[in-house]
């Protein structure tokens, strides 16, 4: 009987995060794009429980028609989603380099010291707070996923493991915490209540702080067919018209705002409290502004018609896979990525076209992809068992991930990269 208690709140729950958006509460009546049904993407599979049930949730997002906010509906609690997070950012040398420039440029643009506190939100394994402290400069990171918060505090990174919100913000605003940068990477899409997040960054920053978040822009997923970035971990897909609203909202003023590659075309933004002295990069932001609008980002029928780029990529692929496997080729993955887990699923890829999966992080080798059940080994195993094709899953990553394994030409391997169009690379 509890149990059916249980159920029966969680999909009062889960009716009412359908059908209001998480930003202005208006109905939610258009939908963006279905992707069918689809385990978590982390949830990575031991082999003792390969024989076990999943559990499976729609992959359905919507678009407000008020504020343009494109969403995906708490499915599943932020806490079971990331409970076991198997994300680490270290093993990605790129996204490293990224986060030593920006911190280089963060301290000397903001004028950053011994007597500055640098806060980010989702700091995962330290990868970026470490530059930080290497320059002596205050750090403390946020992090609700205890697998990868151990790896950052083994760095020396003082990290808090809840999940950030007004009540963190005002419990550290107590302790005599307050924040002259707060950074957050590829996390705003990651909370459920947008608002109450938003908030409390306003709480926590000080006066004349500044806020530096990054985010998929949703204007490159829509223009490159990025799809495979819609999974259960992102319940929100940003526009720069949607994250304006929300920060004027909560007294906060984007003053710049900067264009940036990584994820396949991000945007980081930078916000302080409104009316504060941070000079304004007008031309950036009026740009920006005219690039949404001219590519209809205020027009529903916009939104509506990517579903019919995401069925042609879907059929594409299948089909060239169809063709390699009926050649009496062997196919294999590269990155055992959550942007892979979602295109494998949505396509129904499993191991009668992909062996399995290589991976540089050790806490994912041994274990199989959600849903798929593809096994995850290490990368040594491309050189063993030289494959005749390599589908690069984090397609954002495919020059590197070229670079690494350039040694499959020797044999005449070659690459495959399914986004945004399928790519077949000698």
């Amino acid at each position: 009987m509890q149990q059916s208690i249980h159920s029966i709140k969680l999909d009062r729950r889960i009716d009412k995060s359908i059908s209001t958006c998480r930003f202005c509460g208006s109905e939610l009546e258009k939908t963006f794009v279905d992707l069918g049904m689809s385990p978590l993407s982390n949830a990575y599979i031991t082999e003792d429980r390969l024989q076990h049930p999943e559990s499976f949730y729609p992959l359905k997002t919507f678009v407000c028609t008020s504020c343009f906010l494109v969403q995906l509906p708490e499915y599943e609690a932020p806490d079971v989603i990331f409970s076991d997070y198997a994300y680490f950012s270290s093993y990605s040398d790129s996204w490293l380099e990224h986060a030593k420039k920006f911190s280089a440029t963060a301290i000397e643009r903001f004028q950053l010291d011994q007597n500055s506190l640098v806060v980010e939100l989702a700091s995962n394994d330290g990868y970026l707070l470490q530059y930080f402290l290497q320059s002596n400069i205050p750090v403390l990171g946020i992090e609700p996923a205890d697998t990868v918060a151990r790896a950052a505090i083994e760095k020396g990174i003082t990290t808090v493991t809840k999940f950030f919100g007004k009540r963190l913000a005002q419990e550290l605003i107590k302790e005599g915490r307050s924040a002259d940068l707060i950074v957050g990477n590829n996390v705003l899409a990651h909370v459920p209540d947008i608002n109450d997040f938003v908030c409390g960054m306003r709480i926590l920053l000080k006066p004349e702080g500044v806020i530096t978040m990054e985010f998929p822009h949703i204007l490159q997923l829509i223009r490159h067919n990025q799809f495979d970035t819609i999974y259960h971990e992102h319940f929100s897909y940003l526009s720069f018209l949607a994250v304006e609203k929300i920060f004027k909202h909560h007294q906060l003023e984007i003053f710049d705002v900067e264009e940036i590659p990584t994820h396949g075309g991000s945007l980081r933004i930078y916000a302080s409290h409104h009316g504060s002295m941070h000079q304004q990069a007008a031309e950036r932001l009026n740009l920006l502004h005219r690039s949404e609008q001219s590519e209809g980002l205020t027009e529903i029928r916009t939104y509506e018609k990517f579903v019919d780029k995401v069925t042609k990529t879907k059929r594409a692929l299948l089909q060239e896979l169809i063709r390699i496997k009926e050649e009496g080729k062997k196919i294999v993955a590269y990155g055992a990525a959550a942007k892979g887990n979602t295109l494998l699923n949505y396509c129904g890829i499993r191991t009668d076209m992909v062996d399995y999966v290589v991976d540089r992080n050790p806490h994912k080798v041994g274990k199989f992809l959600p849903g798929t059940h593809i096994p995850i080994k290490s990368i040594e195993h491309i050189k063993a068992n030289r494959p005749d094709y390599v589908l690069i899953l984090p397609w954002n990553l495919k020059e590197e991930i070229i670079e690494q394994n350039k040694f499959i030409r020797s044999w005449g391997g070659r690459f495959i990269v399914p986004i945004p169009e399928i790519q077949i690379i000698d």
